[in-house]
């Protein structure tokens, strides 16, 4: 065999074992929970509670509450794919402050939370957060806010809901955009699991969209951010772009801080788009 062939054929087999590996173990690329023991002790500086939701399957979530003597709404937050709430929690208590009762669950395998996890079944545990949600507050005051691996789940549970806000950080098109992104050499669509189509999610919202995606973003493209927002069929849209803004740093940028209030409530969002 010549050096070429030897090397072709090496290159071949090297190709289909890194292809392999991308099917068999995708589920741990893209899901990177922390397991967090039973008899954990959660520690936030903000009021709360801590409870679980048992699924039709048996699976029990866990969850953290935060509360407001009169709060301006609910935020429903679903959090980015690593950690637990021991991390998100923390994260929340920067919208409980600004005195809105905020919800955020842990998802199947994460932190004190049970279960394997399936696009299908992150639809349904999200759905049924929701749906307690709606035993406490009007719909009305319910917003939804997705960040990261959050946001397609966020899109979805907006599209089959009447929140009134939906407000996306850091959010992707589809799943498979990012990924052919990372790895464009391989053939994504046939081998990936997990969709996450936030593109076709979102055709059906029908509440205020807002997006906020830093133009450095190494994680998710701010194109595919930018895509999904010019997939939102309805006017009542906006877009902030965070100039030199990456993944997981927005909250420290004035752009962010300087709107987050009106975005939340809703005040004078379409009377200048910024994209």
């Amino acid at each position: 065999m010549s050096k070429l062939k030897k090397v072709l054929t090496w290159t071949l087999i090297i190709y289909f074992m890194v292809l392999g590996l991308l099917r068999f173990f995708q589920h741990k690329i893209i899901f990177q929970p922390k397991k967090l023991q039973e008899d954990y002790t959660f520690q936030f500086d903000y009021p709360f509670e801590e409870f679980f939701l048992e699924t039709t399957d048996g699976t029990r979530l866990n969850a953290i509450h935060f509360k407001n003597k009169d709060p301006k709404g609910i935020i429903l937050y679903f959090h980015g794919n690593k950690g637990s709430l021991s991390r998100w929690g923390r994260i929340a208590v920067f919208f409980a402050k600004k005195h809105y009762d905020v919800i955020v669950m842990d998802y199947r395998s994460y932190g004190k939370s049970t279960g394997t996890i399936t696009e299908k079944k992150l639809y349904s545990d999200a759905q049924l957060f929701y749906d307690y949600a709606l035993k406490l507050y009007k719909e009305d005051q319910i917003i939804i806010y997705g960040r990261s691996l959050g946001t397609g789940i966020a899109t979805k549970i907006a599209s089959t809901n009447a929140p009134a806000n939906l407000i996306l950080e850091t959010p992707y098109n589809t799943m498979e955009e990012v990924t052919s992104h990372w790895l464009p050499m391989f053939p994504v669509k046939s081998i990936l699991k997990f969709k996450f189509t936030s593109n076709k999610f979102i055709q059906n919202v029908t509440c205020d969209v807002t997006i906020y995606h830093g133009t450095d973003d190494g994680v998710v493209p701010y194109a595919s951010g930018k895509k999904l927002f010019e997939n939102i069929p309805i006017s009542k849209k906006r877009m902030i772009t965070i100039e030199g803004g990456s993944h997981n740093d927005l909250i420290n940028f004035e752009e962010y801080i300087n709107t987050i209030d009106e975005v939340l409530e809703k005040k004078s969002l379409y009377s200048s788009k910024k994209e």
